[in-house]
């Protein structure tokens, strides 16, 4: 008796995404009955995908472990999704080699059907984005990623070579404790050997990463995006800036990114960290948020805040027509 070729083709697809699937299950996802699952695994059984059929209260139906599925079929839903996953991570500087990422879209876009390779070529040509544009750099290689994420997972020490912003070389032993996309850029942070402390290192920078024998255990507590925005945001700044905002932790970090400063819940609000080399500029930007607040230090900060609000009230009072009058607070 023939089958649908679609649904053989779905109940593979199932299989492969779960481990073990009962056939009640794959019924109700598949939309037959129990009976046609086992006609479909049959099926595949015949076409000689290794389809295990485990018997019992927990038995299901799973792929033999191990097993080479054939190649990757996508629908049109996901080869869309696809292709624009590769566009925008190469325009925030998400990828890796560049060379990967463009033989990747090639590749999809050959076997596309005729008509939707069009319109996906129109959306590439045509999309615009306001992220801004990382430098033209070279992004770190595959395997460099690959390697730490592997170390990461499996508290594994590594042994890599990295060149630092001056070009000098080095030999370090690292503990990875976790990967980072930030600003464009990939970074690996995790307690360094040769330092002796926790260090944040560019995968861009690093050449041969080994993984080692000697194993470790993450600080409780510890979070790796919270300590490379920190370490990254420690450059010398003009002004150490403390503000309580009446607000919760949802709408502060909605409106204020990890970049820009440190926020803290406390039973007042949320308490914001930064460092400002221009008071004028954070006073615009607590200004912004829309909700009240209180200047911890520094006292100029307050001075700033208040120059910033008589500035917007001359210009609340410009009239409508006419020459405007002269701004009686000079601009910066």
């Amino acid at each position: 008796m023939s089958h649908p070729a679609g649904r053989v083709l779905a109940l593979l697809e199932l299989l492969q995404t779960r481990h073990r699937s009962t056939a009640a299950e794959l019924a109700g996802r598949l939309g037959v009955d129990e009976r046609t699952v086992r006609r479909y695994a049959t099926t595949l059984v015949e076409l000689g995908i290794p389809v295990t059929a485990d018997r019992g209260r927990h038995g299901g139906y799973r792929l033999h472990s191990g097993y080479k599925l054939p190649p990757l079929m996508l629908t049109d839903d996901e080869a869309v999704a696809v292709l624009l996953g590769l566009v925008v991570a190469e325009r925030v500087g998400l990828a890796t080699e560049q060379p990967a990422t463009a033989t990747a879209l090639a590749k999809i876009r050959r076997v596309l059907p005729a008509a939707l390779a069009d319109r996906l070529a129109a959306v590439q040509e045509h999309l615009g984005f306001t992220l801004r544009r990382p430098e033209p750099e070279r992004g770190p290689t595959s395997g460099t990623l690959l390697a730490l994420a592997s170390a990461t997972r499996h508290r594994q020490r590594v042994a890599l070579d990295y060149r630092s912003w001056r070009g000098e070389q080095s030999h370090r032993e690292l503990d990875p404790y976790g990967l980072v996309f930030h600003s464009g850029r990939w970074y690996v942070t995790g307690h360094d050997h040769r330092r002796g402390e926790i260090r944040t290192f560019r995968l861009d920078r690093i050449g041969a990463v080994t993984p080692g024998v000697a194993t470790f255990t993450v600080p409780d507590g510890f979070e790796a995006v919270a300590w490379v925005t920190r370490s990254l945001a420690g450059v010398p700044y003009a002004h150490e800036v403390e503000v309580v905002l009446e607000t919760d932790m949802v709408a502060a970090r909605r409106r204020i990114p990890p970049s820009v400063a440190e926020l803290t819940a406390t039973s007042d609000g949320v308490l914001l960290r930064a460092r400002a080399e221009s008071l004028p500029g954070m006073a615009a930007l607590l200004a912004g948020l829309g909700c009240p607040f209180t200047v911890r230090h520094p006292d100029a900060l307050r001075a700033a805040v208040a120059e910033h609000a008589r500035r917007l009230a001359g210009w609340a009072a410009r009239p409508a027509g006419g020459q405007p009058p002269s701004p009686r607070v000079p601009l910066d």
